[in-house]
């Protein structure tokens, strides 16, 4: 082929084209349920329903403000990648979008720390579903493992047959977490309202600054506290890798994320609230639900059996985002060569099998090591998880950035759903994002361990992008030059 030259528009479009040609076979079949089910799903899971005990007891009320303070700058993340959506959806998610607009090295990186969280998340995740069966004593002389293996293969049964199926199960499971939450805040405001002492205690306002104030044990608890909240949030951004999978996804995806918002402070900050002026925040604990603390207290038939079948459901539900998320993740890092090549085969059902089973695979091991290993050591790992968290989060806020800057050069077209007061709010999530991090350290012991381990993270990314590089560089020219689009060979700009 002749030596040219072509205009950058020209080799940006061809690069879109190549992105999404990775889309190419999946099942367009997700309505404006499934993803509004899925978004709200993922901001509801275990963090609210069993961790928020532990946290009252080390926050008292300003855990209120804390869970603000996040489910803000969670809505500036959603509505960031809403953007990105806005401008192309994609499977890939962040990944795809971190590769059009920061190169292979960020996609790399962004793709392996996100493949890193859920697959941590699975491990823990499989193991409490076991834990959480065996509340029920017809069920004690059953193998724990034996739980964990059965809820895996439901769940990848649901993955393999089809995103359908993936998106019912998903729906169902919010579904049950919905219901619960409504049904505590009914019984918390009629019981509010009607001023009858619980246990002794009257309710009320005064709960927020009797026991210690709004601060019982000063400050710097509570601002820690923020980084094990924002995990409570984890699992938002699933709303960018459906929108490769739904019917109309510059139509349903905006709707979806601007319903997350006040989802988020009727759910969170209405049951903190709630929680705060029912009981005196020192009568939660770590190892039981506050639902379950508050609603116990009203010798309510059962309670504690619907409680454990609505945390089940959210445990079900993060397995089953986990496996679906990482397919498609590790199918999109496959096609451009960041993963090995078999990730990117998809079924006969058009699902991208080899990479849950490959998940499915990591989540077996870690089932067989939580039984032989110290519970200890997996708290420490969760906590690795957490990074991918961050900088999933910070990917998005990057691209989201860089999408504005190709909008403004005209490289990339306008888009109406856009993040409110960016860049603005931008650099302010990005500030926070920084923060956590910084919170993470005085989290001792597993917080200050998991970030001093940053610098080997890096180093492992770093080995295993040149491993793989060689790979991404002739995958990134081969394609350009397919699409009759020439640059001049320049390892940096593919990288």
């Amino acid at each position: 082929m002749t030596n040219r030259k072509k205009d950058l528009t020209e080799i940006i479009d061809a690069k879109r084209r190549w992105l999404n040609s990775h889309d190419i076979g999946y099942q367009k079949s997700m309505d404006n349920r499934h993803v509004q089910m899925i978004a709200l799903g993922g901001a509801i899971g275990t963090g609210l329903f069993l961790g928020t005990g532990g946290r009252l007891q080390t926050a008292g009320p300003a855990l209120l403000l804390i869970y603000l303070v996040c489910g803000i700058f969670s809505f500036f993340i959603l509505r960031a990648l809403g953007e990105l959506i806005s401008n192309r959806p994609s499977s890939g998610n962040f990944v795809s979008y971190a590769r059009e607009f920061l190169g292979e090295k960020a996609s790399y990186v962004a793709g392996w720390m996100y493949f890193v969280n859920w697959a941590m998340t699975g491990i823990v995740d499989i193991t409490a579903v076991a834990l959480y069966m065996k509340y029920w004593n017809i069920f004690n002389n059953i193998p724990q493992w034996t739980f964990a293996l059965f809820a895996l293969a439901l769940v990848g049964i649901m993955n393999m047959v089809g995103v359908r199926w993936f998106a019912e199960m998903e729906f169902w499971c919010s579904i049950i977490k919905v219901l619960a939450i409504v049904f505590f805040l009914i019984i918390g405001i009629a019981v509010l309202i009607s001023g009858k002492p619980i246990d002794g205690n009257a309710t009320g306002f005064h709960l927020i600054i009797d026991k210690g104030g709004f601060f019982p044990h000063g400050l710097l608890p509570s601002l820690v506290l923020i980084q094990g909240v924002v995990f409570a949030f984890a699992s938002i951004e699933l709303v960018g890798t459906a929108a490769g999978e739904c019917k109309d996804p510059k139509t349903i995806l905006p709707k979806a994320i601007n319903s997350i918002i006040w989802r988020i402070g009727i759910f969170y900050i209405g049951s903190i609230l709630l929680l705060v002026l029912l009981l005196p925040w020192n009568a939660y604990h770590e190892n039981q639900s506050p639902f379950v603390t508050f609603l116990a207290k009203l010798d309510i038939p059962y309670i504690c059996s619907f409680m454990n079948i609505v945390v089940l459901s959210a445990a079900l539900s993060s397995i089953n985002s986990g496996l679906y998320s990482t397919g498609r993740i590790l199918r999109s890092m496959s096609m451009g060569g960041s993963a090995p090549k078999f990730m990117s085969k998809m079924s006969a059902q058009q699902v991208p099998y080899a990479g849950i089973v490959s998940t499915i695979v990591i989540y077996i091991i870690g089932v067989f090591l939580n039984y032989i290993l110290p519970s200890k050591v997996f708290e420490i790992v969760l906590n690795y998880a957490s990074l991918g968290i961050i900088s999933s989060w910070t990917f998005i806020i990057v691209c989201q950035l860089r999408l504005r800057k190709a909008i403004k050069e005209g490289k990339a077209n306008d888009v109406t759903f856009k993040l409110p007061g960016a860049p603005f709010t931008s650099w302010l999530t990005l500030l926070f994002l920084f923060c956590v991090l910084v919170l993470m350290a005085f989290d001792y012991p597993n917080g200050t361990y998991t970030i001093a381990s940053i610098p080997l993270i890096a180093l492992i990314l770093v080995l295993g992008w040149f491993g793989v590089r060689k790979r991404v560089q002739e995958i990134s020219k081969k394609h350009l030059q397919e699409m009759n689009v020439y640059e001049e060979y320049n390892e940096e700009k593919i990288d």
